[in-house]
């Protein structure tokens, strides 16, 4: 006996569904015969939700659209984490310039070759204490010459005689002064002589390789073996003064103290 024939709801596989075809077949039977299922669509997919029965999702209420997904911006991480390792947000960091100077640019400065002494090239003690002894004997000269003219005008004892006696007295006291840092500091083959030098064919070099100008002269002649070692000196019984003058003989590149303190060297002219 059969039903009422009231409505019937509809099946599964209906008229409408996505089953519904000829000969019955389902969605089984189209994926036995092609042997592989039809590959899903590509495209961007819509956010979960309910959906109705045909597979599509309900329009959005009145009045409120789709909410637009935001991404944080490239490279920034939120707060909470962590810098990466490097420093810094927005990825690595880029090398520093390795490349060739430009013209002008700063470079760096060249170092300046200490002094190597060649075998036979250093003067010994005895040809600097015969130098020695020639430039006092030169600068005992000078000095008598002034006292006895300094006396001979005082005799007279009259003004323009005083007068003479002080000019005297002064270039005395320059020539004692600027002998040694003037000769030192002439150019040419006998820069770093003295006359005493330039008798035993030796001169004084600078460890940089430079010429000995005015300054370094007045540094080495009158500031150090001057006044450190002559009149410092004598005030501890001239021990210093000693010891600077015999230093030389036990140095292994024959120096003296006052040669340690402005970086000079004594070697022989014609190397």
């Amino acid at each position: 006996m059969e039903s009422g024939s009231g409505p019937q709801s509809p099946g599964p596989f209906g008229p409408g569904s996505s089953g519904h075809g000829p000969g019955g077949q389902g969605p089984d039977d189209e994926e036995g015969e092609s042997g592989q299922q039809a590959p899903a669509p590509e495209g961007p997919q819509s956010p979960a939700g309910p959906q109705s029965p045909s597979g599509h999702s309900p329009p959005p209420p009145p009045g409120q659209g789709p909410q637009p997904q935001f991404a944080p911006p490239a490279g920034t991480l939120p707060p909470s984490a962590p810098p990466p390792p490097g420093g810094g947000y927005g990825g690595p960091q880029a090398p520093g310039y390795g490349g060739p100077v430009p013209p002008g640019g700063w470079q760096q400065p060249l170092s300046t070759p200490a002094f190597q002494a060649a075998p036979g090239q250093l003067a010994g003690w005895g040809s600097r204490a015969g130098a020695y002894l020639i430039d006092l004997l030169v600068v005992l000269a000078v000095v008598a010459v002034g006292v006895l003219l300094i006396v001979g005008i005082a005799a007279a004892n009259d003004i323009a005689g005083i007068v003479l006696g002080i000019i005297i007295a002064i270039a005395m006291l320059v020539v004692l002064v600027a002998y040694a840092p003037y000769l030192l500091a002439r150019s040419g083959q006998r820069n770093g002589q003295t006359y005493g030098k330039q008798a035993v064919n030796i001169r004084v070099v600078r460890d940089n390789g430079q010429p000995i100008d005015l300054g370094q002269g007045f540094l080495r002649e009158l500031v150090v073996k001057g006044l450190l070692f002559g009149t410092v000196g004598s005030l501890f019984l001239y021990i210093p003064t000693l010891l600077n003058l015999l230093w030389p003989l036990w140095d292994d590149q024959d120096r003296a103290l006052h040669d340690m303190v402005v970086s000079t060297h004594v070697v022989k002219a014609d190397q």
